[in-house]
C-alpha cells in the first residue's frame, strides 16, 4: 500500500513541471488577445474618425461691421467691462467737455467782442474761476481712474490657466504652440482669393471668414476656459490683437509677454497684427474659434495632441492591466519549486515494506 502511494507521488511530481510550463505558455497568449483586440479597435476608430468641421463665422460677431462706428460686441467679461467704461463713462465725459468748451468759446466770442466792449477789461485774475478749473479736471480724472485702474488690474491679474498657447509672430504669419496638449504646433497663413491662387490650391470662401481675415489654420479654444497667451516674435515687433476679446499684446523678439482671455460664447472671432511689422503687415490676420470642450478635445486629437492628464491616465491603465497578467505568470512558477521539496521530504519519511 505504501509502495503504491510512493509511485503515485512520483507520477504527480513528474507531471507538475509540465503542467506549470503549459500554464505559463498559455498565459501570454491570453494576455495578448485583449491587446490585439484593442489594437484592432483603435485602427477601426481611426478609420471611422471624421474630419473636424470648423464653424462658419456669424455676421457682425467677431469681425468688423460694414459702416460700423462702435466697438465690436464683446464676448469676455473683461471686454464687457471695457465696453461699459467706454460707453458709460468716457464718451459722456468727452461729449460734455466738448459741448462745454464749444459753448464757452461761442459765449466769449459774443460777450466780449469789440463792438460790445469798446473799452477792454483789464481783469487778470479771478480766484473762484481758477479754483473751479483746477478742481473740476481733478474730479473728472478721479471718476475715470477708479474703473480704469480696476480694469487694468483685472487684465494683468491672470487667473489660473486652463489652456496655454504660445503665440509666435513671423514675417508675415502666425505660429501657435499648445504646450499643455502635447506641444503640437500649427502655422496660420491668410487665405487668398480664388483669382489669386493656382488651380487646385485652397482659397478663401465665406465659410472661412471675411476677405483679408480668413486663415487656413484657426486657433481653437474651449468655451468658458481661461486661455493664457505667451506672446513673442521670431523677427520684428508684431502685435496680437482680437478686438472681441479685449485682448492685445505686443510680440517682441527675445521677450515673453503674457495676456489672457476667457470667451463665454461659442463662435469665430477675428483679429490682426496691430503693429507695423513690414511690407505685408496687413496680411497677418488672426482667427480664433471657440468651441465646446468635447469638440476641443476632438480637435486636439486630430492635431496629434493629448488632453491634460490623458497620457498619465493611459499609462496608469496600461500598468494596472499588465500587473495581474504579470502576477498570474509569476505565481505558477513559484509553486512547483516548493512542491517537489515538500513531496520529497514526505517520501523520504514514509516507511517502506
Amino acid at each position: 500500500m505504501r509502495t503504491l502511494k510512493t509511485m503515485m507521488m512520483a507520477l504527480t511530481l513528474a507531471a507538475a513541471p509540465a503542467a506549470a510550463l503549459a500554464q505559463n505558455a498559455t498565459a501570454p497568449a491570453a494576455s495578448a488577445a485583449p491587446a490585439a483586440t484593442a489594437a484592432a479597435g483603435d485602427s477601426a476608430d481611426a478609420a471611422a474618425k471624421p474630419v473636424f468641421q470648423h464653424a462658419a463665422p456669424e455676421a457682425e460677431i467677431g469681425q468688423p461691421i460694414p459702416g460700423g462706428w462702435k466697438i465690436q460686441p464683446q464676448v469676455t467679461e473683461l471686454g464687457e467691462d471695457g465696453q461699459w467704461l467706454h460707453d458709460a463713462i468716457l464718451v459722456p465725459i468727452i461729449v460734455a467737455i466738448s459741448v462745454f468748451v464749444l459753448g464757452l468759446m461761442l459765449w466769449a466770442m459774443f460777450r466780449y467782442r469789440a463792438a460790445a466792449n469798446p473799452v477792454p477789461s483789464k481783469t487778470t485774475h479771478n480766484t473762484f474761476i481758477e479754483v473751479i478749473w483746477t478742481l473740476v479736471p481733478v474730479l473728472i480724472l478721479l471718476v475715470i481712474a477708479v474703473p480704469s485702474i480696476r480694469l487694468l488690474a483685472a487684465q494683468y491679474n491672470q487667473p489660473k490657466a486652463d489652456v496655454t498657447i504660445k503665440v509666435i509672430g513671423n514675417q508675415w504669419y502666425w505660429t501657435y504652440q499648445y504646450p499643455d496638449n502635447g506641444d503640437f504646433e500649427i502655422v496660420s497663413n491668410m487665405l487668398k482669393e480664388k483669382d489669386e491662387v493656382k488651380e487646385g490650391e485652397r482659397f478663401r470662401t465665406d465659410a472661412d471668414g471675411p476677405r483679408l481675415l480668413a486663415v487656413d489654420e484657426r486657433i481653437v479654444v474651449p468655451v468658458g476656459a481661461v486661455v493664457k497667451l505667451i506672446v513673442t516674435s521670431n523677427d520684428v515687433i508684431h502685435s496680437f490683437a482680437v478686438p472681441a476679446f479685449w485682448a492685445k499684446m505686443d510680440a517682441v523678439p527675445g521677450r515673453l509677454n503674457e495676456t489672457w482671455f476667457k470667451a463665454d460664447r461659442v463662435g469665430v472671432y477675428f483679429g490682426q497684427c496691430s503693429e507695423l511689422c513690414g511690407a505685408r503687415h496687413a496680411y497677418m490676420p488672426i482667427a480664433v474659434e471657440v468651441v465646446e470642450p468635447a469638440r476641443y478635445a476632438e480637435w486636439v486629437k486630430l492635431k496629434g495632441g493629448t488632453m491634460p492628464g490623458e497620457k498619465a491616465a493611459e499609462e496608469a491603465a496600461a500598468s494596472a492591466a499588465a500587473e495581474p497578467a504579470a502576477t498570474a505568470a509569476a505565481a505558477p512558477a513559484e509553486e512547483p519549486a516548493a512542491a517537489p521539496v515538500a513531496n520529497a521530504n514526505a517520501a523520504a519519511a514514509a516507511p517502506t515494506n
